[in-house]
């Protein structure tokens, strides 16, 4: 199980119980238009929980980090709770290496108790697999439908969904 998947997990959980959470990357939401992104940002204080997936994939900007230390703070300030999931590792959030995400992360490390997730990279096997498909179509085999599909993914989709502190 992945770090999304788990996020998404404790999202649904507690979605299914009534509880407002969100989750979303923060690439999605630096990728909208002022309008949406500021709509957005105003209402992250009415979720019980936010979850931010795969901190550290968006491009390192002045505007990008200024919005992350506005989203991070704004959870901060009200204690409420965030989960974090990234692929940086704790040496990387202990010394980051400018003043900008050094006030993210120092709150970050603060708010969320850090879990190492370790294991197989689950995509890599998935991309192996779909390797040899396309191989053996490629060989003039057909590619067999009747193949198990893997199991669906979580009910939450990387926008708006639920959990506890976590990073």
């Amino acid at each position: 199980m992945g770090k999304s998947y788990a996020a998404a997990c404790v999202c649904n959980a507690l979605l299914d119980q009534g509880i407002p959470c969100c989750m979303t990357s923060f690439g999605r939401i630096l990728a909208m238009d002022w309008e949406d992104r500021a709509r957005f940002l105003s209402r992250l204080g009415r979720y019980e929980l936010l979850v931010l997936d795969d901190l550290g994939a968006e491009r390192d900007t002045e505007f990008s980090q200024e919005t992350l230390f506005s989203v991070v703070d704004e959870r901060y300030r009200a204690a409420k709770p965030l989960i974090v999931t990234t692929n940086l590792g704790l040496p990387e959030l202990k010394h980051p290496e400018s003043l900008a995400k050094s006030r993210v992360y120092d709150r970050l490390l603060e708010i969320c108790g850090p879990v190492l997730c370790q294991g197989e990279n689950f995509r890599q096997g998935k991309s192996a697999a779909a390797r040899q498909v396309l191989a053996g179509v490629l060989k003039g085999g057909a590619h067999d439908a009747n193949k198990k599909s893997p199991p669906p993914g979580p009910k939450a989709s990387p926008a708006p969904s639920a959990g506890r502190r976590g990073l």
